[in-house]
């Protein structure tokens, strides 16, 4: 996980942001998808 998503996580979670929240983990579902398919499904 990048550096950068992980601090705005904390943060969204440290002030109970739900929205933050909810906005940030489509971001990183979203990254992980295009990472997967970009690495020949040699994610994980």
């Amino acid at each position: 996980m990048p550096n950068w998503l992980s601090k705005q996580l904390m943060q969204a979670f440290r002030q109970k942001d739900r929205g933050q929240i909810r906005f940030l983990n489509r971001c990183w579902f979203t990254f992980i998808k295009k990472e997967y398919e970009s690495k020949d499904k040699n994610l994980f």
